[in-house]
């Protein structure tokens, strides 16, 4: 079966601010010598990840990112009754397991304040970093802290060995997981996502807004109880993935199943799932109107390079002209190098033309 699976989709966005940058203004890159939008890979992903639709399609194989497994073993001895001296330490030796623990202030000194009680207790028990939790470690935790609730005794040292380097995490196996204080779990991402980019140059846009009081008649204001402002822009995003089958199956502990299951999600929220960034403002919701997909054995390859120069609306619109764009490269590629890919199915919205989604799905899985 060939090793790698590219994917080239082209979806548009009307105007949204999917991605905000540290001033709240969409993100963008300069690419060709012109601004461009931007959506980062993590946004990407993690729209992907926390879907709906990849829950339901993965259910039971997705893992949790976060720092406060710790607080969450505290809750779970504190419940099982386990007196609060030893329900701290034992969370505490649980929680140095996943990564260095926050550094926590202590309550500035008054005649009536306990000058070592920290400001925000349960902060004593998050790590400083991240932490990808498989279901399995999740479940091994909450049972280690169970026994320990029950014998009301503490974790041994072959006890706190909760991490496993083997699991059925899908999200873990696609995107990766680096645990400092813990390399030998880390796992290699076998889906590498690159920055979405608008294949034209764009102009972030203002949006001068008010709202109005219901319960304002008139009768001494006229005007608005609010004034915002915020920015926008609309564009068509280039986005290549890029899926390493081989080391995905190795990561899922070779079980096909679950494979397959994996990579028909994570086509299908490429396709349909966007950021959830100000939807609620902009209904940006899109489908991807274009998508190449590809496979073979061969050193992948962005396509970026097509949209190196911003691509126009002229003739036959910007879809149809990115598409050209895109479509003239691959050719052009495979021309100068040899085939670039095996094999390839092109879905095309416009017109209904090409391959279906439902044959993307099986080409890719075939």
């Amino acid at each position: 079966m060939p090793r790698f699976i590219q994917l080239h989709l082209l979806t548009s966005y009307p105007p949204s601010n999917l991605n905000r940058d540290d001033l709240g203004r969409p993100k963008t890159a300069m690419m060709g010598g012109a601004e461009r939008l931007r959506i980062s890979s993590q946004s990407l992903k993690r729209a992907w990840r926390k879907s709906e639709l990849f829950e339901s399609a993965v259910k039971g194989h997705i893992g949790t990112r976060t720092q406060k497994m710790g607080v969450d073993v505290l809750k779970r001895l504190q419940e099982k009754g386990v007196a609060e001296k030893n329900a701290i330490g034992w969370a505490k030796k649980i929680a140095d397991v996943f990564g260095k623990l926050k550094a926590v202030k202590s309550k500035k000194a008054t005649d009536k304040e306990d000058t070592t009680a920290p400001t925000e207790p349960n902060k004593a028990f998050e790590i400083e970093q991240l932490a990808h939790f498989s279901p399995e470690e999740q479940a091994a935790i909450m049972d280690l802290a169970d026994t320990i609730a029950e014998r009301n005794s503490g974790p041994t040292a072959d006890e706190l060995k909760l991490l496993r380097a083997k699991h059925s995490a899908v999200d873990i196996a696609l995107f990766g997981r680096m645990l400092a204080s813990a390399p030998a779990y880390n796992m290699e991402a076998a889906v590498q996502v690159a920055h979405a980019i608008t294949v034209h140059k764009v102009a972030v846009e203002d949006d001068y807004f008010t709202a109005v009081d219901d319960l304002n008649k008139s009768e001494e204001d006229t005007g608005a109880a609010h004034l915002g402002e915020t920015e926008f822009a609309a564009g068509l995003y280039y986005i290549y993935i890029c899926i390493d089958r081989n080391l995905l199956a190795e990561n899922l502990n070779e079980d096909d199943a679950l494979v397959n299951k994996t990579l028909a999600a994570l086509v299908e929220c490429a396709a349909k799932i966007a950021p959830t960034g100000k939807q609620n403002s902009f209904a940006s919701r899109a489908y991807t109107s274009f998508l190449l997909a590809e496979k073979g054995d061969q050193q992948p390859r962005s396509l970026s390079v097509a949209f190196l120069k911003p691509v126009e609306a002229f003739k036959n619109g910007m879809l149809e002209n990115a598409i050209k764009a895109l479509v003239d490269t691959r050719d052009n590629m495979n021309t100068v190098y040899g085939n670039c890919a095996d094999d390839d199915r092109i879905m095309k919205v416009a017109k209904a033309k090409g391959h279906t989604f439902d044959d993307i799905i099986k080409f890719i899985l075939e």
